[in-house]
């Protein structure tokens, strides 16, 4: 190609360049953290830059996404009627004392998402995969009427296949089967691979799906959400996915260290709910409509207080941050955080940052090894920086981390698919539990403090002792943390 080919290809960019930078700052609605970061990478590497935004920068059209028309639960829609008209009265009331101290964060999360405050009347954690699939596999096998499962990550490999069979067993049984994954996140399935399920009746969906046979460009605003429901009455929410390596079978990640929940009780109806909404959002050709044996009416309603959160990049809030950045401020003696990406905004930095000025103990446990050397890069500077305002910060060393929770004055916690960063807070759809239980946190505290047995202690000498090109390293990836 001449010399007059590549100065025109390059003055071409360069025009490109300075368009999208002008749409970039002025009718995209980005943070200016990430307006900027996006600018400075468009114009220190034009076409590099350009390609990259055009996959990871466009924000998401709504009509890419479909309307949930054919779904509506009037019952559900008036209970949130109801409880945010009691809770702005002052009128409703609790059994739990810790959900009655924490109305002001429940009714934000009632107002921004339309998430009732309902109960669970057993709870179980699981950190373990082996355990989680166990109990999951027998809920399976138990169904009668339907089972409803959403997953971010999928994969072909020996409990992805054992979780197949056992979801055509119950189809070929009359059991109706909805099985919604992420595109990009199971991209390894093959095109087949739901066959099978879908003669014996079951129904498979992707969400955004590849615009071509194998190439998907929308490689951010992934539905990131795990979640199960087993005829109305028993539900899933954490962030174990399907695949060999969340049983600890994978030499490069060791043991692999989560945290899910199994409910049961009116809190699975929340469950199903945002099911009905994703599902109708993906899929074009089954819509589901509503019908009683989905939200079966239960005597018992008894148990912990709960809401199930979901945010994602089509609100104009970012719920489940803002429901985080509620929490931190409510603390008064203790913050427990674990996430395996530690990317936050401003506002969580300063909220973490006052709490333990304030005399409150923060927390933060972080795995020792990261999965993505960039993200975990970034997330050393950042909790570098914390460290020096008297954060603990802890590395988890009995394998990889990717438990995403909270825990707040051993009294209330959250958790769910949200990591403690910028790409759960408003690229992904996310999903979390909060739970408002003074029994049901301590189970959880008591987990907390068995990981902090396999961890080892982050302090301002171990930052300072650390080579110089590590610490360029972090600072690097500090400073396009907002896009990451």
């Amino acid at each position: 190609m001449s010399f007059e080919w590549w100065s025109a290809l390059s003055n071409l960019f360069i025009i490109l360049n300075v368009v999208l930078a002008f749409f970039i700052l002025f009718f995209e609605r980005k943070t200016a953290s990430s307006a900027w970061a996006w600018i400075l990478i468009l114009f220190f590497v034009p076409v590099v830059g350009f390609v990259l935004y055009l996959l990871f920068g466009k924000p998401l059209r709504r009509d890419r996404l479909k309307r949930p028309a054919a779904y509506e639960n009037p019952d559900f829609a008036a209970l949130v009627d109801q409880q945010l008209d009691g809770l702005k009265s002052e009128s409703f009331k609790t059994a739990s004392p810790v959900a009655e101290d924490m109305k002001n964060i429940i009714q934000m999360n009632m107002i921004r998402t339309r998430a009732p405050i309902s109960t669970a009347t057993d709870i179980v954690i699981y950190n373990d995969g082996k355990r989680k699939f166990e109990a999951l596999f027998e809920d399976i096998r138990k169904a009668q009427d339907h089972i409803h499962l959403q997953y971010f990550i999928v994969k072909n490999d020996d409990i992805g296949k054992r979780l197949l069979n056992l979801l055509i067993d119950k189809a070929q049984q009359g059991v109706k089967v909805l099985f919604l994954y992420d595109d990009l996140g199971s991209s390894s399935l093959p095109k087949d691979f739901f066959d099978e399920l879908n003669k014996a009746g079951g129904r498979a969906a992707a969400f955004l799906p590849a615009m071509l046979s194998s190439i998907n460009p929308r490689l951010n605003h992934r539905n990131h959400r795990k979640l199960m429901v087993v005829d109305g009455v028993i539900g899933y929410v954490g962030g174990f996915n399907v695949g060999d390596e969340y049983l600890g079978e994978k030499k490069e990640f060791g043991y692999w260290r989560d945290t899910h929940l199994r409910v049961e009780g009116e809190i699975v109806l929340s469950l199903q709910n945002r099911f009905f909404i994703d599902w109708n959002q993906a899929a074009d050709k089954y819509p589901m409509k509503y019908a009683e044996n989905y939200f079966p009416q239960l005597d018992n309603k008894e148990g912990a207080p709960m809401q199930i959160v979901a945010s994602g990049p089509l609100e104009t809030h970012e719920d489940i941050k803002n429901g985080f950045l509620k929490m931190i401020h409510h603390a008064r003696k203790s913050i427990y955080l674990q996430t395996p990406y530690f990317i936050p905004d401003k506002s969580i930095m300063d909220a973490l940052k006052t709490a333990v000025l304030g005399g409150v103990d923060v927390q933060i446990m972080i795995p020792h090894l990261g999965d993505h050397l960039f993200v975990h890069s970034a997330t050393l500077s950042f909790v570098r920086e914390l460290v020096k305002d008297g954060v603990k910060v802890f590395k988890y060393k009995n394998g990889f981390l990717h438990a995403k929770t909270l825990i707040i004055d051993e009294k209330a916690y959250t958790v769910g698919s949200a990591n403690m960063d910028i790409r759960s807070f408003a690229l992904n759809f996310e999903l979390n539990a909060f739970v408002y239980d003074l029994d049901a946190t301590q189970e959880m505290v008591n987990v907390y403090l068995q990981d902090k047995k396999l961890s080892v202690e982050m302090t301002e000498e171990t930052f300072e002792n650390q080579p110089w090109l590590e610490k360029a390293k972090q600072d690097i990836a500090k400073l396009v943390s907002p896009i990451l």
